[in-house]
């Protein structure tokens, strides 16, 4: 039994679950719930109608299997405490307690009957490298109330203990996708015991924000992850490669030597806190920001780009949203558009330091200031930056889905924050408060007035609807028509929830003369 001192004051166990001799309520009431899986008992706890069950064990301490497929857990007696959340993946820049031993997931439910209500699991952003499944914007019991469904979160290895790609350097086969074998261990978990916590495993959604969003559509081209799933949403995951082995080679070769491992071998005994340092050094490749590590070609686990050279025929048959943000890039650009400094002189300049098509800045300035004679300088600035680095993957990912007749749908967000005026726009994240309608959430940057708790029920029915039965239409919105290529029909969510054919065609004309080439890959 864990002393309740190795309890953060966040209520995340430091250590693992926490296991309880058959009976013992280590302060919880009496009534508090108590599922089966499995691998033995856990006990919940009830909050607001809503039965919860936080850090539950899917698969056992990776500490001594780095850069490898995860095992199941190990069985285990009596009752394991399920009522504080499960370590977070060492990574850098943490805001939580992490560690090695970091499988676990958090169940939302209404009741542990066999209701076989739909299942959404969320796979958190971060861009494979930071985050998980305890921020208080994925708490699933909003959705739990509003549409009788089951949501499941998750932690997983990040960043070079999930993605380092070691095959070429004498290391595993699968080290560059190892944590995306960790989700799809957790999709196994959920297949095989979430009918114990009132879930259809016959009805399961993955949706994801950014990196999770990515990894979505990652899983969607991966054999042993197609079956564990039956609809799919990406919310701002603009991924349509994954990193090619020779790049993702020459990360993992800087990695060590950076971490201080003569060859990959060194890499199992390295303490945890050295190879976290060292995945904070600068790209080798790109020259700036930390090194990327990414889902990998590696003809094995991953044998093909999730949307290059056209989407998997394979994942046809499962339905996708495929959404994005009309401001992406006001979430990194939010000083810059704080201070209002950006003018004429220096638009050029700051619209080349944004975009990932090779096309001339000046050209780009001179076409925005023709299609948008009114817009400001930095209101220029925010639409040619997300439309000429987040929007063309979104595109690309609709528009190869529509070529094979898979069934896709296409949502814009349009509702701006009201941060600072509104001059950030709807920026990328701000639909993850909408989706799991969380408006009053801590991190929330919607504001919680009425428009934003409107739109956050309107966005949250039709994510329920689409986990139920595989068609977001529902009662609230106008009629959604798949996405095609001839109207480009899209979902445009804001205080005027409207469909739009072909938003923004001039802008997507104009990008459209250079092909798209995802950074980092």
């Amino acid at each position: 039994m864990i002393a309740t001192s190795l309890i953060d004051r966040r209520g995340v166990v430091l250590g693992g679950a926490l296991l309880l001799p058959a009976g013992a309520a280590l302060g919880r009431a009496k009534g508090d719930p108590i599922a089966t899986t499995r691998y033995g008992r856990v006990r919940g706890l009830t909050d607001q109608g809503v039965l919860v069950f936080k850090g539950v064990r899917y698969g056992a301490d990776t500490s001594t299997r780095r850069f490898r497929r995860a095992l199941p857990p190990v069985a285990w007696k009596g009752v394991a405490d399920a009522t504080r959340y499960g370590l977070a993946a060492p990574q850098t820049r943490a805001e939580e307690p992490t560690g090695e031993d970091c499988l676990f997931l958090n169940i939302w439910t209404p009741a542990l009957d066999a209701g076989k209500r739909p299942v959404m699991v969320y796979l958190h952003g971060g861009a494979h490298a930071h985050g998980s499944g305890s921020d208080p914007l994925y708490d699933g019991s909003h959705l739990v109330r509003r549409g009788d469904v089951v949501v499941v979160t998750l932690n997983h290895r990040l960043a070079a203990l999930g993605y380092a790609y070691l095959a070429q350097l004498g290391g595993p086969a699968e080290s560059g996708n190892v944590g995306n074998l960790d989700i799809v261990l957790a999709l196994q978990w959920v297949r095989d015991n979430i009918a114990g916590f009132g879930g259809d495993p016959s009805r399961v959604m993955i949706f994801g924000q950014s990196g999770g969003g990515a990894k979505v559509v990652t899983l969607m081209a991966m054999p042993e992850a197609r079956p564990l799933f039956h609809r799919a949403a990406t919310m701002s995951g603009q991924h349509v490669t994954a990193a090619g082995p020779m790049h993702a080679t020459a990360r993992a070769r800087a990695w060590m030597a950076k971490a201080g491992a003569p060859d990959v071998g060194a890499l199992a005994t390295l303490p945890i806190d050295k190879l976290v340092g060292a995945m904070g050094m600068t790209d080798p490749l790109e020259g700036k920001g930390e090194i990327s590590f990414t889902s990998t070609l590696d003809h094995g686990v991953l044998p093909r780009h999730p949307f290059v050279p056209d989407a998997p025929r394979e994942a046809a048959h499962i339905p996708l949203i495929v959404g994005n943000t009309h401001d992406e890039t006001g979430f990194w650009l939010g000083e810059v558009l704080k201070r209002g400094d950006t003018s004429w002189d220096n638009l050029t300049e700051r619209v080349a330091a944004q975009i990932t098509k090779d096309v001339a800045p000046d050209w780009v300035v001179k076409r925005y200031r023709e299609i948008y004679p009114g817009k400001t300088p930095g209101q220029i600035l925010l639409a040619a930056s997300t439309a000429g680095r987040s929007w063309p993957g979104h595109l690309i990912q609709a528009e190869e889905r529509a070529k094979i007749g898979a069934p896709t749908w296409m949502y814009q967000l349009d509702f701006p924050s009201p941060e600072a005026g509104g001059v950030l726009g709807a920026f990328h994240t701000l639909d993850i408060p909408l989706v799991f309608d969380n408006t009053g959430a801590r991190g929330a940057r919607t504001g919680d007035g009425p428009e934003a708790r409107r739109l956050a029920g309107r966005m949250a029915d039709v994510f329920i609807a689409f986990a139920r039965t595989g068609d977001p239409n529902c009662t609230g919105i106008p009629a959604w028509p798949r996405f095609e290529l001839g109207k480009r029909p899209t979902m445009v969510f804001d205080v005027d929830t409207r469909v739009v054919d072909d938003p923004r065609r001039e802008e997507r004309l104009l990008w459209s003369v250079a092909p798209y080439i995802k950074p980092g890959g």
